[in-house]
């Protein structure tokens, strides 16, 4: 396994305090001695890591973030960043298992009440159950308000109908509540009422389309779901109704930063492997090490794993602060996804006939690379939102 070069040649932000750094190794150590072993396993056979969810919930990092009083570690969104930068160097998809959970553990623990949080949110704090959120729709991705699954009153129930498609953490032994956006009805501007629902696993209605077969986060468990009548009691309902639109895209802007170091772990194993490979492989009668040509890209690599890495801990600094943040999270998604598909990209160049086979680790990340500039919304969606914070595109 290349050994990461994040402390030799890279600088850590001032951000990190001891603890900090602490957590860093014992995710690092996590990662290369729970996860490494079985991650070509778990590429090939699309299984879901079961026995690492429950013991990595054992050290806390599922609910790091998260408060005391719900069974979280009652850590900083910095110590999940990372985390999740750390489990997604080795695996991104088991990474991304923890950055879904935690989609659903903050609409729990933002806008649930008392009730729900301890029937819901701790089981997926604990590692007992894992959270999903179902807002993507067959034709409603980037557009969240075009969503058309549908829950209607009907005395103390809502009755849901309808389907999503690219939910993580769904269709597993373990899955625990998906939280669903469902138009509740329709504003008086005319506008779909949005709001979110718990959906208990195993609830009459619900059902599982097809497991969705993807180029990338393979052992990352997506599926299709189904709601045909489904019969929700009016307790599941979460936070205000008609709130659901502003809950979700809320956890989603949190959400890019929690992507953006899934990207930095993916851009750092890069580094990692190129490196290695340069040293230990010969050609021509030399060290691969000794071309320059090689050489720049992985110059290339560490420039931006240190400028995303500083974007991305600025910004999970600023969400920990209380101060605004959406901004410098779309900056940080967008940056980091973008450094990261490069980087995949040319640690495979590197390593030539073996970086396009599925045992070496650069070929699986080069698939899971691609997935990050997709999901939280995609490039273009992030210079969009910079876009219109600069002012440009708004009518005066």
């Amino acid at each position: 396994m290349a050994k990461s070069l994040i402390s030799p040649l890279i600088s850590m932000p001032s951000c990190m305090s001891d603890d900090h750094r602490l957590i860093r190794e014992t995710a690092r150590r996590f990662a290369e001695e729970r996860i490494a072993p079985i991650a070509t396993e778990l590429w090939e056979e699309e299984g879901f890591p079961y026995a690492v969810w429950r013991d990595a919930a054992h050290y806390g990092f599922s609910g790091l973030p998260y408060s005391e009083r719900d069974g979280g570690g009652g850590g900083d969104w910095l110590s999940f960043v990372i985390v999740l930068e750390e489990f997604a160097r080795i695996d991104c998809a088991i990474a991304n298992a923890f950055m879904a959970n935690s989609s659903a553990a903050t609409l729990l623990s933002d806008f649930g009440d008392e009730v729900q949080r301890a029937t819901w949110l701790r089981p997926i704090l604990q590692g007992e159950a894992i959270g999903a959120i179902g807002l993507t729709e067959p034709n409603a991705g980037s557009d969240a308000s075009a969503i058309c699954t549908r829950a209607d009153r009907e005395g103390d129930s809502w009755r849901l109908n309808g389907a999503k498609t690219f939910i993580s953490n769904s269709g597993t032994e373990i899955t625990g509540p998906i939280v669903v956006a469902a138009v509740t009805g329709t504003r008086p501007d005319g506008r779909k009422e949005i709001s979110n629902l718990i959906v208990p696993h195993g609830t009459p209605g619900l059902s599982y389309g097809r497991k969705l077969k993807k180029i990338g986060w393979r052992a990352s468990s997506t599926y299709e779901l189904f709601f045909d009548d489904c019969r929700i009691s009016s307790d599941k309902l979460l936070g205000a109704q008609g709130a659901g639109l502003r809950q979700t895209l809320g956890t989603v802007t949190g959400g890019r930063i929690l992507i953006a170091a899934l990207a930095l772990g993916i851009l750092q194993g890069s580094l990692d492997r190129a490196h290695a490979y340069l040293q230990e492989r010969s050609a021509f009668g030399a060290r691969l090490g000794t071309f320059q040509a090689l050489q720049f890209k992985v110059a290339d690599m560490a420039r931006d794993a240190y400028t995303a890495r500083l974007a991305i801990y600025d910004a999970a600094r600023r969400k920990d602060a209380g101060e605004t943040y959406a901004l410098e999270a779309s900056m940080a998604k967008l940056h980091a996804s973008e450094c990261a598909m490069r980087a995949a990209h040319q640690a495979v160049q590197i390593h030539g006939g073996y970086g396009i086979c599925s045992e070496f680790a650069v070929a699986r990340a080069f698939g899971d690379a691609k997935v990050l500039e997709i999901v939280e919304g995609t490039s273009e969606i992030q210079r969009q939102i910079i876009a219109r914070t600069m002012g440009l595109g708004l009518e005066n």
